[in-house]
């Protein structure tokens, strides 16, 4: 940002303007059926194509030193040069071979496989050895690991960027009105591995069919390690966010597809992905926009007026690093800090991930400063900054979901402002600020008026006595719907531990019922108290 707005400055001195970019701009939303080709191991049938490995990298001394011909070595898009197989087979490329046809022979058992148990091993046996393939790949692009190679890697992603535009040239070329189709075909996104298809096609078998076809024909295109498939199609799908419901079957979707976006992520807090998740429900299968809107804005109306529970709202990160290691301040790093100094012992440790929330402070407080431990927060009735999570966690998500639908200013105008976000409810802290002077009076249950000094331990005023009886039942009621709740969550926490018969033990702050059942404690405990101002039922 620094050098671009001084390269601004400058230029704009000399009358210069500063070379960009046209990228052109396909449909947000779109209703048509989107068939995706996706490249089988890309990365990895890439590196063995081309053979790209620290043993084949050349330089033009070496070329020279061996006196090697055109043919016997490459030159890659990003201007490095390695040796063909013909010449020397790489180390990286057998390794690369081993593994995937290990995983070939995986996915084969996998397809025969009748038992469940086995089914789950042989799946993770290839997710495994999909995962060690890919790894290579980013081994050699690692600038701290043990052995990087950027020729290696940059030439990767460079045969990967030119595949991906050849590929959307075939499709492009081929599929059109003047070769026998029904309509000109169109390549509307394409994405590392992946580039999806309009084909217009009237029905999801024909765009199924037709992906296959695709597949097959720019197959024939790249080398015999490089190929194509297409098991898929989407309807409808949103490019802003990449998601779509996803079929395999032309009569009925398998699934709501969604990649990278806040729904599959781990770095916000849950109410962020349920929200997304929701919303694309409503847009995707439901075909209902306004709906979606209108739950949008019930759940940021619930968030600002306190309704919300405390494990929808906990971010949790690791702690990867000690304080001098991080580059700036890091609010579970800071929390971390201010766990050790109030219990040292249950502080928490290198690797552990540090839950927390954004609770309200001053005016300018840094963010990393409003970070609390939520059980702290519970305990201490600590208020939530609601306007955190809405501007910080809740607006962008949203945006992206409603702005190819209701238009750029419509959506924020609609959503982050409006007659919902205008109630808010205020929580007042047991600690911090002016709580530690001030006395809290008791109040009547019945009118809220606050019951004088001689009548500070009863539970209704002089002129609610009449109504005492009706009142204690209310709050009774309260109780045991409180208490409902609680042996629900209990229940659920004693199957998870394995037994029925034990007290529950587990302290997971990665569970949202751990703080369910925290906060269900509290306000028990609360509840109880306030029924026992009523005294007993035989005093009356």
């Amino acid at each position: 940002v620094k050098v671009i707005s001084q390269l601004l400055r400058k230029a704009k001195e000399q009358d210069l303007l500063l070379p960009t970019q046209k990228v052109e701009q396909g449909d947000e939303l779109l209703h048509h059926t989107i068939a995706t080709l996706d490249f089988s191991s890309l990365y990895p049938s890439i590196m063995m194509a081309h053979n790209l490995c620290y043993t084949t990298l050349l330089d033009q001394a070496s070329i020279a030193k061996y006196s090697l011909q055109p043919d016997e070595y490459i030159k890659t898009p990003c201007g490095s040069y390695f040796a063909k197989k013909n010449v020397r087979k790489g180390l990286l490329p057998e390794i690369l071979e081993q593994l995937l046809n290990a995983r070939k022979r995986a996915k084969d058992d996998l397809k025969n496989e009748t038992d469940e148990f086995k089914k789950r091993v042989l799946d993770g046996r290839q997710l495994a050895l999909k995962i060690s393939a890919n790894s290579v790949y980013g081994f050699t692009g690692a600038q701290v690991g043990k052995l990087p190679c950027l020729d290696i890697s940059s030439s990767v992603t460079a045969f990967g960027r030119t595949m991906i535009m050849e590929t959307k040239r075939y499709v492009e070329e081929r599929y059109t009105v003047a070769n026998g189709y029904a309509h000109d075909a169109k390549v509307i996104y394409g994405d590392t591995d992946s580039v999806m298809c309009r084909f217009n096609a009237a029905t999801v078998a024909d765009a199924m069919k037709l992906g296959r076809e695709a597949a097959d024909y720019i197959s024939s295109k790249f080398p015999p390690r490089l190929s194509w498939s297409s098991r898929r199609c989407t309807v409808p799908i949103c490019l802003s966010t990449k998601s779509g419901l996803y079929f395999t079957k032309p009569d009925k979707h398998d699934k709501m597809d969604c990649k990278g976006i806040e729904t599959v992520r781990r770095d916000n807090s849950p109410l962020v992905a349920n929200l997304v998740n929701a919303c694309l429900h409503k847009i995707l299968i439901d075909r209902d926009p306004d709906g979606a809107v209108q739950h949008a804005k019930s759940v940021i109306s619930d968030l600002l007026c306190n309704r919300v529970d405390i494990s929808q709202l906990v971010i949790s990160k690791e702690l990867t690093k000690t304080d001098d290691e991080y580059a700036g301040k890091q609010a579970h790093v800071e929390l971390a800090n201010k766990i050790r100094k109030r219990d040292p012992g249950s502080a928490p440790q290198l690797g552990d991930r540090v839950p927390y929330v954004i609770v309200s402070a001053a005016k300018g407080t840094p963010a990393y400063q409003k970070a609390e431990d939520p059980i702290y927060v519970l305990e201490n009735n600590v208020p939530i900054d609601t306007n955190y999570y809405l501007e910080n966690q809740l607006a962008n998500p949203l945006l992206r979901i409603f702005e190819p639908i209701l238009g750029d200013g419509k959506a924020r105008s609609m959503l982050l402002s409006g007659e919902h976000t205008r109630v808010k409810a205020v929580v007042h802290s047991k600690v911090g600020g002016l709580a530690a002077f001030a006395t809290r009076r008791a109040a009547c249950l019945g009118c809220k008026a606050v019951l004088p000094q001689d009548a500070a331990n009863g539970a209704v005023c002089k002129h609610c006595e009449p109504n005492e009886s009706a009142l204690y039942q209310r709050e009774v009621g309260v109780l045991r719907v409180l208490e409902e709740k609680f042996n629900r969550l209990w229940t659920e926490c004693q199957r998870c531990q394995g037994s029925l018969h034990e007290d529950v033990l587990c302290t997971s702050r990665d569970c949202p019922i751990f703080y369910m059942r925290k906060r269900l404690q509290k306000d028990l405990a609360d509840q109880d108290a306030l029924v026992g101002r009523f005294g007993e039922p035989c005093d009356w």
